[in-house]
């Protein structure tokens, strides 16, 4: 599709990924951008129009799918990242952040499936992760959430495929936003992952690669185990 003259959505818009989200698509000329906040002070973008939306509440997100009615692009970027592992972590933590990453999404996404279908298809763009593929670090609650995301990407591309809507899933691996401040590892710049992902829309891409190291990830995920993960042996090189 197309993203001058678009009417775009996109959630956690106030700051990080979702800001440059709105940013860019005001820039190559959407007609209009809704930046969903869950607080709408926070949203301070010249131009977009601020939208209350909590992800996890299906009252708000009802009411954002309402209030949008005129939508034909929807951008889920909202997420968190709470840092717990699956054994000894919080499961409430755990249970959060699949509530948020994966059940917040499935929300907006069953919530402007209609929107989109009645404005003659569009497209979505689900924020995914290299982490969808591979579990690391202190994260792994976050990879299954990711993971989970990623079939839910794949599920809703076949299910509106018949409405025309293009449903395209962004990878990537570390970002320098907010969520990971604190964390030393490559990051990439934000805006050449949300150019990369709108490029991708235009572009008629169902899925987007937007770092090395997602591409690296990808391309082994198919492998053993033992390949995907060197340090299952004793050694810490692959088998």
């Amino acid at each position: 599709m197309e993203i001058q003259g678009s009417i775009a959505f996109v959630t956690g818009a106030n700051r990080g990924m979702g800001r440059h989200f709105a940013q860019q698509l005001l820039e190559r000329g959407a007609a209009k951008v809704y930046a969903g906040a869950r607080r709408i002070e926070s949203v301070d973008l010249p131009g977009a129009e601020a939208v209350q939306l909590d992800i996890t509440d299906p009252v708000s997100v009802a009411a954002a799918a309402k209030t949008a009615s005129d939508a034909t692009l929807l951008i889920n970027n909202a997420g968190i990242v709470t840092f717990e592992n699956l054994i000894d972590g919080s499961e409430a933590a755990i249970r959060r952040e699949m509530e948020t990453n994966f059940f917040g999404t499935l929300r907006m996404v069953r919530a402007f499936a209609p929107v989109l279908g009645a404005n003659g298809g569009g497209a979505m763009l689900n924020m995914l992760s290299a982490l969808s593929w591979r579990s690391a670090g202190v994260s792994h609650a976050y990879s299954a959430a990711k993971a989970a995301s990623w079939s839910l990407t794949n599920g809703a591309r076949l299910e509106l495929a018949p409405q025309g809507t293009q449903v395209v899933g962004l990878h990537v691996a570390g970002v320098d936003t907010d969520m990971l401040a604190g964390i030393e590892a490559e990051k990439s710049n934000p805006a050449d992952v949300v150019r990369t992902g709108l490029d991708g829309i235009e572009s008629g891409a169902l899925e987007v690669l937007a770092d090395k190291a997602t591409v690296d990830a990808k391309a082994i995920l198919h492998a053993d185990p033992g390949i995907v993960y060197p340090e299952l042996n004793p050694a810490g090189t692959a088998r």
